[in-house]
């Protein structure tokens, strides 16, 4: 029993370690500034994917406008491979042909707004050949259930940023119902005040001297 014992916990031990090695997951948030542009890099092998999945907030509570950003991926050599321009959000991968270092841009350079806020994760899935003699079948399926699991955590950083948005939206929207609620009160209450002055002063009785 002892023994059954240490041998489940090596085997889970190995597979988390495992699990790890085969997909390395990243979630970052950059806030771009006016007319900038942020970069970042991987070191991917030949037959890697290499995945982006992205949504543009803002970090202004007060606004509710939908912000757009330009993406980029660049090769070892500095050559745009993918290109998304003026979007909220996106969903990019590429199969990496050739070993070296890539890099993937969010620009903002077309414009003056600083508070575009980009939260991104990233998410390199190691390739593994299936006719090599030496591929293990217990690394394809933690390899498959890894990608599975990945693209729920991307659906649920999208629906948080998206529910953000919607909150921000909601809140300006009510912001400005109250204030202009707020007007229009004051200008009932100094109309009224008005009339009764204006009233007061039409049948006032003069008399004349």
């Amino acid at each position: 029993m002892t023994s059954f014992r240490i041998n489940l916990t090596s085997a889970v031990s190995a597979f988390l370690v495992l699990f790890c090695l085969i997909s390395t997951i990243q979630a970052h948030n950059v806030l771009l500034s006016p007319y900038g542009k942020s970069c970042f890099f991987e070191d991917m092998k030949k037959g890697d994917t290499l995945a982006v999945s992205f949504q543009v907030g803002n970090r202004d509570p007060s606004s509710a406008s939908q912000l757009e950003a330009d993406f980029q991926i660049l090769d070892d050599r500095k050559n745009v491979i993918k290109s998304l321009e003026n979007v909220a959000d996106g969903d990019v991968s590429y199969e990496i042909t050739q070993s070296g270092r890539y890099e993937y841009c969010f620009s903002n350079e077309a414009s003056s707004i600083g508070t575009k806020d980009v939260s991104f994760n990233v998410h390199g899935v190691v390739y593994i050949d299936l006719d090599e003699p030496t591929a293990d079948e217990l690394d394809v399926e933690i390899r498959r259930l890894s990608q599975l699991i990945q693209d729920v955590k991307n659906e649920q950083g999208y629906i948080v940023v998206r529910e953000r948005t919607h909150r921000n939206t909601a809140e300006s929207t009510n912001a400005r119902v109250k204030w202009w609620s707020t007007f229009q009160i004051a200008v009932v209450v100094v109309n009224s005040l008005f009339q009764i002055y204006y009233l007061k002063r039409f049948f006032e009785v003069k008399s004349v001297v």
